[in-house]
C-alpha cells in the first residue's frame, strides 16, 4: 500500500489537493479510498460536480487544504 494512504484515510470527506505521478494536480472532497482507487468529488462548472477516480498508481500525495488566513477588511 503506498505511503500516503493511512494518512488519507483520516482526510474523508475533506477538502484535499491531490498530486499525480504525472506531475498535474486535483482538487476536491476525497469521498473513498476502496479497492485501489481515490474517489474525488471535483467542480466541474457553474453547479455541476463530478466524483473522479484515481488509481493508487496514480497518485504520489494527497494534501489537507490548509486554514484560511484573512488579512485586511472583511467583505
Amino acid at each position: 500500500m503506498p505511503p500516503w494512504v493511512q494518512k488519507a484515510r483520516r482526510l474523508l470527506g475533506q477538502p484535499v489537493g491531490v498530486s499525480l505521478v504525472n506531475g498535474q494536480g486535483v482538487s476536491g472532497i476525497l469521498c473513498s479510498l476502496n479497492g485501489g482507487v481515490v474517489v474525488i468529488q471535483e467542480y466541474l462548472y457553474h453547479n455541476q460536480f463530478a466524483s473522479k477516480q484515481y488509481p493508487f498508481a496514480m497518485i504520489q500525495e494527497i494534501h489537507p487544504y490548509p486554514g484560511c488566513y484573512m488579512s485586511g477588511p472583511v467583505y
